[in-house]
């Protein structure tokens, strides 16, 4: 479709870092990266994987001055017998990556060369694939303007680039609840707006609010509707998730919520295992009522990086609300070590998540 995936091998190796010294998340990057071109016209052309390298754009390169950027993330595995390499659920990421597209006015990719991409990619750099308990290979696939030129209309020329970086178990020490803090004054974003796609502007409007969480010794926000500052959407950069007196609730798409791939992936396990999410408005006054009345069992956020990460406490206002005894709960547990073991190779994958490379 786009033409054969040219490869130009690195002549000089980069050395691998050591996972006893730490696997800071997106700090080291493999050999190698993915790259291709789009231009009106011609359309996606000249596939290529070739050395880890700076990329050269024209000062008044689009994305500069328009934004017009987008990523996705998804991890690669090593069977526990280290004889196979795993991707987890890609063809989410690739339908999400093209949804993304639709909403910034950027032209599309064939969702099976997504992957194939991806594939290539990580069958080239395999031996980046860290192999300690809980470690994983990040991948960042990114879609970016680059027509050289000021005027504010869609982009005539663009770069998809795949980049991928070894890293370490998100949770060294196990999994541990963390403190949230409710944003009352900012938002991350609107019904109409692009909330619900992988934009890179998304991430830089949300920082602001994530630096005074801290100040309320708050490891994230979570953020609250546009129109109400009422209803609960994300937390942090997670799909978020409450269980109240047995039922398993987490905000319902609306156009400004992201469609997260682990959030899914979390609504399935729970369905199989007769225990189904109902999707619907929450509203932080229900939230409180629920931690009044002793229903506030469980709380937590899902995503690529973490997986699951347990919500310990939620400061809102001048309440603090302390989450099962700012414990992890024992479904958390539960859905944290199944998905992490589904991506491992350590449990059976019943859902056909994982993809060969």
């Amino acid at each position: 479709m786009y033409g054969t995936i040219r490869v130009e091998l690195s002549s000089e190796r980069k050395a691998k870092p050591s996972v006893d010294t730490g696997l800071a998340f997106g700090k080291y990057f493999t050999d190698h990266m993915f790259m291709m071109n789009y231009s009106e016209g011609s359309g996606w052309h000249d596939p290529r994987i070739v050395p880890y390298a700076p990329i050269t754009l024209d000062p008044s390169a689009m994305v500069f001055h328009y934004g017009q950027a987008i990523f996705e993330g998804l991890k690669a595995y090593r069977s526990p017998d280290k004889s196979s390499v795993y991707l987890f659920r890609p063809d989410k990421n690739a339908a999400r990556l093209n949804q993304s597209c639709e909403r910034l006015s950027m032209p599309s990719i064939d969702e099976a060369f997504f992957v194939e991409a991806l594939q290539s990619l990580v069958r080239i750099d395999a031996d980046w694939i860290p192999e300690s308990e809980g470690t994983s290979l990040y991948i960042r696939p990114f879609i970016i303007s680059t027509e050289a030129g000021l005027g504010v209309r869609p982009s005539s020329e663009y770069l998809f680039a795949v980049i991928m970086s070894p890293v370490g178990s998100y949770y060294e020490e196990g999994i541990h609840p963390v403190a949230i803090h409710v944003e009352t004054h900012y938002t991350r974003a609107a019904v109409g707006g692009m909330g619900y796609a992988k934009a890179a502007g998304n991430y830089a409007g949300s920082l602001k609010a994530q630096m005074l969480a801290k100040e309320y010794n708050c490891s994230q926000v979570l953020w609250l509707d546009a129109a109400e500052k009422k209803y609960l959407e994300e937390v942090g950069s997670m799909n978020v998730f409450f269980k109240l007196g047995g039922e398993i609730v987490t905000p319902k798409l609306n156009g400004s919520i992201l469609d997260g791939v682990t959030r899914n992936s979390v609504m399935q396990l729970l369905a199989s295992w007769g225990m189904p999410v109902t999707e619907r408005r929450i509203s932080m006054d229900e939230i409180a009522a629920a931690f009044a009345n002793g229903t506030l069992e469980e709380a937590f956020g899902t995503g690529t990086a973490a997986v699951i990460s347990p919500i310990g406490s939620l400061h809102w206002n001048d309440q603090t609300m302390s989450i099962n005894v700012g414990q992890t709960g024992p479904l958390t547990e539960r859905l944290y070590n199944t998905l992490t073991g589904i991506q491992n190779g350590k449990i059976e994958d019943p859902f056909g998540w994982n993809v060969r490379c």
